[in-house]
């Protein structure tokens, strides 16, 4: 089985930085893209930042300049580094993650969320 293993949470104010980490582990045979999501309270599930297998990376407009994923493939690890954070960048974060366990084909597993808050 897979696991994914968000780290990195917590509360900050206005302005300041967090970083995210996200740890795959098990049966990995590889690993295609990878990403970031969030759900505020009230809102729907939206697509913060993802990262190819050839660290292409695509970011959700409101965070572009501030936000910046990347990742280690040795440690099957995705980041997402927060700069400059908002209160509207307040929400559950979730990492997603296409992994190959045997010969099938690419299936999406996810993390358990991780609460990031932006408050004064």
């Amino acid at each position: 089985q897979v696991q994914l293993v968000e780290s990195g949470g917590g509360l900050v104010q206005p302005g300041e930085s967090l970083r995210l980490s996200c740890a795959a582990s098990g049966s990995i045979f590889s690993i295609n893209a990878m990403g970031w999501y969030r759900q505020a309270p009230g809102k729907q599930l939206e697509l913060v930042a993802t990262i190819s297998s050839g660290d292409s990376a695509n970011y959700l407009d409101s965070v572009k300049g501030r936000f910046t994923i990347s990742r280690d493939n040795a440690k099957n690890t995705v980041y997402l580094q927060m700069n400059s954070l908002k209160p509207e960048d307040t929400a559950v974060y979730y990492c997603n993650a296409d992994i190959r366990t045997d010969w099938r084909a690419f299936r999406p597993f996810w993390g358990q969320g991780t609460q990031v808050t932006v408050s004064s």
